[in-house]
Parts: structure tokens; sequence; C-alpha cells
């Protein structure tokens, strides 16, 4: 397996954001800073290729990389983000990550990238109490199931999981690399210790 297997990284901004008010999550604001910045400074400092999926604001998430919003009708979740990325993009391998994850581990992409041999098809994060289902690289090869399986109906991202190859790559002593931020009272206290 190549060191580095040629991958584009998606930061998933598409979603409805319903608990953080419907607000455009990866626009929202912390430190004054849009939560989109932290996540794009952190993979561009690991030499990672970006791209973004955004159903809504478009125009200004293009100052982060090229943009493309969900195929699949109805916001079919996480899932519908990467589909449309897998849609989009031809890289052989596709890397994921929430855009509300403003602390993503500074060796993310080292230690996901390491975890894949011949037989991989997909890695996620664990923090070393549960998966991190959205930290993810996939190989395109898995397109057609991920296609099935949202025809089907099925939106539970780690449902996909049992029905490839997959590994799960070790985060533990990074446990808090993965908050995310889904109200505005996490939010809040996000910024006050941070």
């Amino acid at each position: 397996m190549p060191s580095h297997p040629d991958t584009t990284w998606v930061i998933l901004a598409g979603g409805q954001a319903r608990r953080m008010g419907g607000q455009d999550k990866g626009l929202v604001t912390l430190n004054g800073k849009p939560f989109i910045e932290f996540v794009h400074e952190r993979l561009t400092e690991q030499g990672a290729t970006i791209a973004i999926n955004a159903n809504r604001n478009q125009e200004r998430y293009e100052q982060y990389g090229p943009v493309f919003g969900d195929v699949l009708e109805g916001f079919p979740g996480p899932l519908g983000g990467i589909h449309a990325a897998m849609s989009n993009i031809n890289s052989e391998w596709l890397g994921f990550v929430p855009c509300d994850c403003p602390n993503l581990p500074h060796n993310l992409i080292e230690k996901m990238v390491g975890a894949i041999n011949t037989d991989t098809e997909i890695v996620v994060a664990h923090d070393g109490e549960s998966v991190q289902p959205v930290v993810t690289m996939m190989k395109r090869d898995v397109f057609e199931r991920l296609d099935s399986f949202l025809a089907n109906g099925d939106r539970k991202i780690v449902m996909l999981y049992d029905l490839c190859t997959t590994h799960f790559v070790d985060f533990s002593d990074e446990h808090d690399a993965f908050i995310n931020l889904n109200t505005p009272d996490e939010l809040e206290k996000y910024g006050a210790i941070s």
C-alpha cells in the first residue's frame, strides 16, 4: 500500500443542523471563526486535497475547495454526502470528516492511511469508547454497495461498515479530538473552555 494513496478529503457540511436551530453548521462561528475553517486548517496542515459537500451557501464554501451538493433527494444524512462525493470525485480513496469537529487530530491522515492494507475498503476512527462513524476513509470500490444500500432506504452508516472490509483506527489517546458541537449550548460551553 503506498504511503499516501490518491485521496480527496471531503468536509461534510450538507446537513440540516436541526439541533443548531437549522443554521448552516459549517458557518456557525466558534471564537469568531466558522467551524469549517478549523476543520479545513487541520486537514490542510496534513497535506490534504480538500472538497466540500454543502447544500446551502455553496458560494461561501468555495473559498475552502470545490463544492458539490447531494445527488439524492431528502437529506439522507452523512451517507448522502458520501454518496455525492463518490459521484463527483474520481480519487481512488475518499476521506470524510464532519464540519463540526474543530479539534481533529493533527495526525489524523497519517494514522488513517497507516491502517490501510491490501484488502481494506473502509477505515474508521475510534476514540477508545465509541466509533466516530463520519471520520472515515472509503475506497471508491464501495460505491455500488453504498448506492444499493441507500436505494434500500438504509441510512445508518455503521450498517454499511458491516458490508465492507472495515478496519477501526485507534485514537483513544486523543479522545477529545472528536468533540462535535451540535447545539448552541454545547457551542457556548466549548467556546468557554477552548
